[in-house]
């Protein structure tokens, strides 16, 4: 049983033992471990070879769980991800567990695949188990589903429908490493090579701290503060379709995983304020006209920001 006060001392340390594999990336690596105690999922833009699957597999290993990496193509189907029944001659049949049966589940170029194989996706994320030919079974726990994407599209991608957008709690951008960290990681490629991720903590371990994230304190001036970020961006003149009340609901619950790394037990303004791109951009679309302007979500959202006072707890 993980003790309150040791919380944000565990989750430093599973940040550090991720970076001796993965260099740089702190706001990715921080806001990674952030969906996961909230029990959301992860949208991830950016190119090829960014240490995409390398975080995702030191995340699961630190924490002592399963990874599963899956990926995308245009000619995979639905059962590729979820698993199959295979019946044999005399009539037997047993059941093949797919890669969405893992603790953290890494779908590779999401916007490679068909949005019938997308969709397979779906009951996973929202309801933590998956249905095969009427069988219902549980996924484990922790779960999260680590998506990426290509940036941008083109010939061969189907775009990610709002219905599968909008199951993901956060989206990150990852960019190729800067020239300090590509210099420190060919510095330290042997090392980095051979080293094995320890277990920093258990898959028990983490879903007791989820039990604590859902006990942190939210004042009625934060949740107003919350609500009233997300209604002005849906009234905005320049939004054709804004965010729906998920978006609300991971503000708060992912603030309140950052109150409680940060050892508060309360949730301050500054926690909803971190958090506004990574939940609400994505979620945003804009009128045509406005984007003719080069308007784009994150102006939007500087725009609610400025307007909406933050207010005092």
């Amino acid at each position: 049983m993980v003790e309150i006060n040791k919380v944000s001392d565990l989750y430093q340390s599973i940040i550090n033992e991720v970076s001796k594999v993965v260099v740089g990336k702190d706001v990715l690596k921080e806001l990674l471990l952030v969906a996961l105690v909230a029990g959301g999922h992860v949208l991830i833009e950016g190119p090829p070879g960014s240490a995409k699957t390398t975080l995702g597999n030191s995340f699961a290993r630190a924490i002592g769980g399963t990874f599963k990496r899956v990926q995308l193509t245009p000619d995979m189907m639905p059962s590729d991800i979820t698993g199959f029944y295979l019946y044999s001659t005399n009539g037997n049949s047993s059941f093949i567990p797919g890669p969405i049966f893992a603790n953290i589940v890494l779908a590779d170029e999401l916007n490679r695949t068909t949005p019938r194989t997308q969709a397979a996706l779906l009951e996973a994320m929202q309801e933590y188990q998956v249905t095969i030919e009427r069988e219902t079974y549980p996924l484990e726990q922790p779960f999260m589903v680590i998506a990426t994407q290509l940036q941008s599209g083109g010939e061969g991608t189907y775009p990610l429908t709002d219905v599968q957008v909008d199951r993901f709690m956060l989206r990150l951008n990852t960019e190729y490493a800067s020239l300090e960290e590509e210099e420190l990681v060919l510095n330290n490629i042997d090392s980095i090579d051979k080293h094995k991720i320890r277990e920093i903590a258990t898959t028990e371990d983490i879903r007791d701290i989820q039990a604590m994230a859902r006990e942190i304190h939210v004042s009625s001036l934060v949740n107003k503060y919350i609500v009233s970020i997300v209604s002005s961006l849906r009234n905005d003149p320049d939004i054709l379709s804004g965010s729906s009340t998920r978006a609300s609901i991971a503000l708060l619950k992912c603030a309140r995983v950052l109150a409680l790394f940060d050892g508060r037990d309360f949730v301050i303004p500054d926690d909803v304020k971190k958090l506004v791109y990574p939940v609400l951009e994505h979620r945003i679309k804009v009128k045509p006209e406005a984007e003719m302007e080069d308007v784009n979500p994150r102006m939007l959202v500087d725009r609610t920001m400025e307007k909406i006072p933050v207010p005092k707890v």
